[in-house]
């Protein structure tokens, strides 16, 4: 029988909590409510207190409440919350979670999703629910469900909500994925600049057995594919596209963090590497580009992209940032150069050619990069098939070896 445990404050979302619970048992399954509560008592008795979760956090819950400041309270039951969830979750103890919250609960509860693994159930209920959610959500596939009304008490809609709510968490739990012969998992970068040289690997790889799943490196996208590398089931990455840290150095809005291209180097994954569009940082509309950038060459994509052409002094900074980054790893891995062009409009006579700044970024990789990692330089553009073929070529001896 599936568990769904119910996460949340119970001191002030207790009755909320409760009548959830109530409605999951009716269709058959157990749960376990944790409370996360910093307040006044719990309204309903929890399978795990308030105290036995800050033990697990190493938090010393009386001195927090004693000091009766909330935002102190809800940043330590966040980071409270993934440590209990992923105890749970690894112990095989529960199959799904659900949460109830305004922004305090929202905030904690989510906290403890995103520790979860993707495809574990994980839904939100939350006033919070519209709008930009990214920062609750992370790179993880939790539901958000807008609550409509407050998360105050049981009235006409909120029941209604809460009762959806109780039958999708079930629904999810009871779901399984069909039974499949699962391909071990390649992950790779690409953007529109790249996207032939992506998809021409991608049909090499794929028609030697493997599943490539694709992420557009968009920030979220990066995010996203360096979490599911840490998850472990990846078998080989194919970064033909890391042209998020562009945007991460000089200040677009594509930028990824200050970890894109740990993942698979702090994994062992055995990896190709290339710049792929580190030509260019993104922005939005003209009028977003700052002042400080006035006289520089832009490329307008689209009316709601501008895209900016980075100088040699930002191609040897990111040369040397991608170089330190390869020399993390722990597994195979081959850094290629496409020295004719590494995005489309860098190529001969399109408006981001600038030979000087791809040498630029060249000879900081070279320069800085491990002695042992190999470099493979070819005279292409990035989306000639020629180079494709070579990075498809070298994951798969890179894998073979592995």
């Amino acid at each position: 029988m599936p568990t769904i445990a119910l996460l949340g404050t119970m001191d002030t979302k207790g009755v909320e909590h409760g009548f959830v619970a109530e409605l999951i048992r009716a269709r058959g399954h157990r749960t376990l409510v944790i409370d996360l509560g910093t307040e006044g008592p719990p309204q309903i008795l929890p399978d795990i207190t308030r105290e036995e979760v800050a033990t697990l956090a190493g938090v010393d819950l009386a001195a927090l409440i004693a000091r009766h400041d909330r935002g102190e309270a809800v940043t330590a039951m966040s980071l409270a919350a993934p440590i209990i969830l992923s105890k749970l979750q690894a112990e095989g103890r529960i199959d799904g979670v659900i949460s109830l919250g305004g922004g305090g609960g929202t905030a904690i509860a989510t906290a403890g999703m995103r520790a979860l693994p993707i495809g574990f159930p994980k839904l939100m209920v939350s006033t919070l629910a519209s709008g930009n959610t990214a920062h609750y959500m992370g790179v993880k596939d939790i539901t958000m469900m807008p609550s409509i009304v407050d998360v105050a008490g049981l009235n006409r809609i909120s029941r209604q909500i809460f009762t959806r709510a109780a039958g999708a968490i079930c629904g999810m739990v009871e779901a399984q994925p069909p039974a499949a012969q699962d391909k071990p998992i390649i992950v790779a970068s690409m953007f529109g600049n790249t996207t032939d040289c992506v998809q021409k690997a991608k049909s090499l790889l794929e028609a030697v057995g493997y599943e490539v799943l694709v992420f557009h490196s968009t920030g979220i996208g990066g995010r996203t594919m360096e979490s599911l590398i840490e998850s472990g089931l990846v078998a080989g990455v194919l970064d033909i596209t890391t042209t998020e840290w562009a945007d991460e150095l000089v200040g677009g809005f594509l930028g990824a963090g200050p970890t894109r291209l740990e993942a698979a180097a702090r994994q062992g994954v055995p990896a190709i590497v290339v710049p792929g569009c580190l030509d260019m940082v993104n922005f939005h509309a003209p009028e977003s580009v700052p002042a400080k950038f006035a006289g520089r060459t832009f490329y307008h994509h689209n009316p709601q992209v501008t895209l900016m052409r980075t100088t040699p002094e930002e191609c040897a900074r990111l040369g040397r940032i991608l170089a330190e980054k390869v020399n993390l790893s722990s597994g195979p891995v081959t850094v290629l150069l496409p020295k004719k062009a590494i995005s489309v409009i860098s190529a001969e006579g399109q408006p981001f050619r600038d030979p000087a700044a791809d040498e630029a970024l060249f000879v900081a990789i070279k320069a800085h990069l491990r002695h042992d990692i190999a470099v493979i330089e070819v005279d292409t553009t990035i989306n000639d098939p020629i180079f494709a073929e070579r990075c498809a070529q070298t994951l798969l001896s890179h894998l073979g070896s592995h």
